[in-house]
């Protein structure tokens, strides 16, 4: 049987092939329909007519969005020398020499677009403690239209994190054998038509995420069990047809339904959640309308039971794991169905500028949810999302990887290789940080708020990425995760980014993350990452360059446990195809 170092490399390979695949052109329109978005209510326009975004009567060298046409696949090989050395807890120098194979590809067209870069690396150590390793890494996202108002859109995700004893994904910090891989993708169609004078949707998306490490985490006798998230599959589904204001009548009507699955192979966790609803929209002015939506929700979460021995004592198999009893019947951890509602307001003065917040009542208690972006001009833009949900770890890295852009340039660590939470794009949704935090198997409700801007100035571009994530617990109280029922661990993170031409041929980059760690877990207490890298490029010739970086990175933590900091540099050459 394959090994799961090998599958989760694999998983990545083919994903991103997938992502390629579907970026080809096709000969019919392309619009994308967001994922979980939250109770889509705002989606008509309260200036009562919908924001054209197909291509008929541009010029054909721009896609639907107004982007120039381009198609850029660049394939390198390179070779890098990286020393780290250690500050705490020891004072290891580790010595590295990392041959490595990747791709960047740019692909945008009149009906399709993508973006996407893979790296696969060897690191051969020198000494006893630097060990060899593989390490893979990308980002990607597209889409691609494949008849009249279809689409398929994928996106991929694979890096490292270190899994920290509180529970905890904790990237871009110091080198550690800890590390362990990160995998999550999607793929699905989505579909718009117009039937007579109402608006007909519907997307499906199924999703894979797998943290390639021991299915359990188990600390000192007598203290808390953390078991860490392994993988988890989704089935996601959403229908919905309207009329806008004014066509029919003067105000706008929607209906829609859709319906969440996510299984979880920790103690066979599932989480179902089906919600209908009808929605009006009714503009007050050319750019403000008031929005209410009631509906039906039912939503379950509920797993099994690890065996018990005659004591009643929970069992461990050979990997630490606990063994689950698939011969009892599953529990519920929660169970709610009724009435839900919302209303809000939706401001659009114009295609740059977007405004929207609702308040109501889901999953049994007061939900709130918005958006707003902004965009002054071609050159900068901001984007703040507000958000509420149930899911599991494996579905939140769904969300946010389909809420990614298409039009990006990937953002790397250039010591550790892998690709950083935010991507350089003045596009919404370009963060994905908020999904990381605590790798906890249970199912949890999660709310919090993501937010970012970016600059591109010809030859410069910077940006800026920062949330706050809150995930409260919701597992049986008569299972091994009874202990985790109603634990809140919070997440404060900031990504920040620049890079710039200096000269014709050399270019300088520099990076720096944050992250703040709470944990309702008496384990580690607080949990505190900090870093950044700084690069200069240069171009010897059309094809070959050369790299130099420095970086520090450092890991602190509440409890007397060691901390960890290390500074590290590296040169490189590569030659690009």
């Amino acid at each position: 049987m394959p090994s799961r170092h090998r599958l989760g490399h694999s998983l990545g390979l083919a994903t991103l092939g997938l992502v390629l695949a579907s970026a080809l052109p096709a000969p019919a329109m392309a619009q994308r329909i967001a994922y979980d978005s939250g109770d889509d209510s705002s989606s008509d326009s309260p200036r009562g007519k919908k924001d054209d975004k197909r291509s008929s009567g541009r010029h054909e060298r721009y896609d639907k969005e107004g982007r120039q046409k381009r198609t850029k696949i660049q394939p390198y090989i390179d070779l890098t020398q990286l020393v780290t050395k250690e500050f705490s807890p020891g004072d290891d120098v580790l010595t590295y020499t990392i041959p490595g194979v990747g791709l960047d590809a740019a692909i945008v067209g009149a009906r399709s677009a993508a973006s996407a870069t893979l790296r696969y690396e060897h690191r051969f150590g020198h000494g006893k403690k630097a060990d060899d390793g593989d390490v893979f890494s990308g980002i990607a996202s597209g889409y691609t239209t494949v008849a009249p108002g279809v689409t398929i859109e994928t996106g991929a995700l694979a890096t490292r994190t270190l899994i920290d004893r509180g529970g905890v994904a904790i990237g871009g910090t110091v080198e550690d054998k800890t590390r362990t891989n990160v995998y999550s993708a999607y793929v699905g169609p989505s579909i718009q038509s117009q039937v007579g004078d109402a608006e007909v949707t519907g997307n499906y998306r199924f999703g894979y995420t797998k943290i390639d490490s021991p299915n359990a985490y188990r600390p000192a006798p007598g203290t808390e069990p953390v078991d860490v998230f392994e993988d988890s599959t989704v089935h996601a589904a959403e229908v919905r047809a309207g009329v806008r204001p004014g066509e029919v009548l003067p105000v706008g009507i929607g209906a829609g339904a859709s319906y969440y699955r996510e299984d979880i192979s920790n103690f066979d966790q599932r989480i179902e959640d089906f919600k209908a609803r009808v929605d009006v929209s009714l503009p007050v002015s050319q750019s403000v309308a008031l929005v209410a939506g009631v509906g039906y929700e039912d939503v379950e979460i509920s797993a099994r039971d690890a065996v018990r021995d005659a004591t009643g004592r929970p069992v461990q198999g050979s990997d630490g794991g606990y063994i689950v009893d698939t011969s009892r019947a599953r529990s519920l951890a929660y169970d709610t169905s009724g009435l839900i509602w919302d209303a809000g307001v939706v401001y659009k003065p114009s295609r740059r500028t977007s405004f929207e917040a609702h308040v109501g009542r889901r999953y049994g208690s007061t939900s709130v949810y918005g958006s707003a972006s902004y965009a002054p001009n071609r050159n900068s833009a901001f984007s703040v999302a507000v958000y509420d949900n149930v899911a599991g770890f494996g579905g939140q890295m769904n969300k946010s990887l389909m809420g990614l852009p298409t039009d990006f340039e990937a953002v790397r660590n250039p010591l550790s290789g892998d690709v950083s939470g935010c991507v350089a794009s003045l596009e919404q949704g370009s963060c994905v940080s908020g999904s990381f935090g605590s790798v906890r198997s249970a199912a949890f409700r999660a709310r919090g708020v993501t937010a970012s801007y970016a600059l591109d100035f010809n030859r410069w571009s910077a940006g800026f990425g920062g949330g706050y994530d809150q995930r409260k617990f919701i597992t049986p109280t008569d299972t091994v995760l009874a202990y985790a029922n109603g634990l809140v661990d919070e997440n404060y993170w900031v990504n920040g980014y620049l890079s710039g031409k200096v000269g014709e041929r050399s270019e300088v980059k520099a990076n720096l993350f944050a992250n703040w760690y709470q944990t309702g877990s008496g384990l580690t207490g607080d949990t505190t990452v900090v870093g950044g890298t700084a690069s200069y490029y240069h171009n010897l010739t059309n094809h070959l360059s050369a790299s130099a970086a420095l970086g520090l990175s450092g890991l602190e933590r509440e409890l007397p446990l060691d901390d960890n900091w290390n500074a590290s540099a590296l040169v490189g050459v590569r030659y690009s195809f």
